[in-house]
């Protein structure tokens, strides 16, 4: 299987890959990658292959026959294969031109496997790409048909160049390509008002469909300027705009906020306010809050790209952290015996992500306490933003129809 993914968010991407495959993955890393004592340790822990790029070192390049050789090898052997055909790790809104090096590797091991395997495209959409824990969102895609291209050749310039069509495409199905980054809350908020109002569960493949439509149609009514489709837009933006100042999801207007959902909801979240747990949540903190800051303000030293801070905080991260708690079990086997640093060295990770995993329901009860209080509390202003909410979906129901007609989207 060969995996193709975009790639907004440098060493991270294959990580997110590798858990979305739920398998081994060799990927393909650049080749300065292999070098760097920072990241070499972990080229070689992921059996990954280096690839030489002209921006690299430009005499390096003949070198990668060698590369092609060993992922032909990988694939014929069973193996998967991951890479990013972008060729770079970026932060623009939408998707690079595509390389030809996919295709290429494809073609070449099709004559090794016996015709054509799986190319699988990998999308991925990232909300906050240098926040932990901020929220990512997955799609693997249908694979790419080539099997009337499998046994054509490497060599074979128009091959190489239609089965690169192809996973671009596919790509494109599983992504979001944005003209400005400006238009992502945009989009996402038409998409989820339509959730909300036609009550259609969320899920995630179909949500990324819908919201790679969207992104579509908003490209054509600014070529088309329709005036109608125009002021459309300007009302999504518009309710976004009142939804992000009283910090609500479109969502939060359809919610039961009666007071039986209200206490059946209350009683699930209880024992998070139990002693044990407010001690556990607070405990998690106070082990981590120094690498954690630290972490931040080294990094925050540096002059970094949007793509690669996470990168960053997760090796200085990484190694902070290890240091961290390597440096509390020294300190209990000094202070007490050996048996309490073996268990340092196990309770203190587990605390902290058990803490970790405590504090973030607390501040999503939190914020579920403050619009349930809001929409009980104002009632006419509720009213009006439902109503106002009713009045887009339809809008936007229209919308869809004009645009998508013959499209199962």
């Amino acid at each position: 299987m060969l995996l193709v993914a975009n790639h907004p968010n440098s060493l991270l991407d294959p990580i997110i890959v590798l858990a979305a495959a739920r398998r081994d993955v060799r990927f393909l890393a650049k080749a300065p990658l292999f070098a760097d004592p920072k990241t070499a340790w972990l080229m070689r822990l992921g059996a990954a292959i280096p690839v030489h790029r002209a921006s690299d070192d430009p005499t390096k390049m003949a070198d990668n026959a060698a590369m092609f050789r060993a992922v032909h090898q990988a694939l014929a052997s069973g193996d998967a294969v991951g890479l990013f055909p972008e060729g770079i790790s970026h932060a623009a809104p939408a998707m690079a031109p595509l390389r030809t090096g996919a295709a290429r590797m494809a073609l070449g091991a099709a004559a090794l496997v016996g015709g054509g395997f799986p190319v699988v495209p990998v999308g991925l959409t990232l909300r906050d790409r240098d926040i932990f824990r901020s929220e990512a969102r997955v799609v693997i895609g249908a694979s790419v048909a080539w099997e009337d291209l499998a046994l054509r050749g490497a060599e074979d310039v128009e091959a190489v160049r239609e089965l690169t069509a192809r996973i671009a495409a596919a790509l494109a199905g599983v992504t979001l390509n944005l003209e400005h980054w400006e238009d992502e809350p945009l989009v996402t908020t038409a998409v989820r008002v339509w959730e909300a109002e036609r009550n259609v569960p969320p899920d995630a493949a179909a949500r990324a469909a819908r919201l790679a439509a969207t992104t579509r149609i908003l490209a054509v009514i600014r070529s088309r300027r329709d005036a109608e489709d125009a002021e459309t837009v300007r009302a999504v933006a518009q309710h976004h705009r009142r939804l992000t100042r009283m910090r609500l999801r479109p969502a939060d207007l359809v919610a039961d906020v009666g007071w039986w959902r209200s206490a059946s909801w209350a009683a699930r979240r209880l024992p998070f306010v139990l002693p044990v747990w407010l001690v556990l949540g607070i405990a998690g903190w106070a082990l981590f809050v120094v690498p954690y800051q630290l972490t931040g303000i080294i990094v925050g030293r540096v002059r970094l790209e949007a793509d690669t801070r996470s990168t960053w905080k997760f090796l200085v991260g990484g190694g902070l952290y290890v240091v961290w708690v390597i440096a509390l079990a020294i300190v209990a086997g000094l202070t007490w015996n050996l048996w309490a640093a073996l268990s340092m060295l196990v309770a203190v990770p587990a605390i902290g992500m058990a803490g970790l995993l405590v504090r973030e329901r607390w501040r999503g009860a939190w914020d579920d306490v403050r619009r349930f209080a809001l929409l009980r509390g104002r009632r006419r202003l509720f009213d009006m933003l439902r109503a106002e909410q009713r009045a887009l979906a339809d809008r936007l129901e229209g919308l869809y129809q004009r645009h998508l007609s013959g499209d199962t989207t």
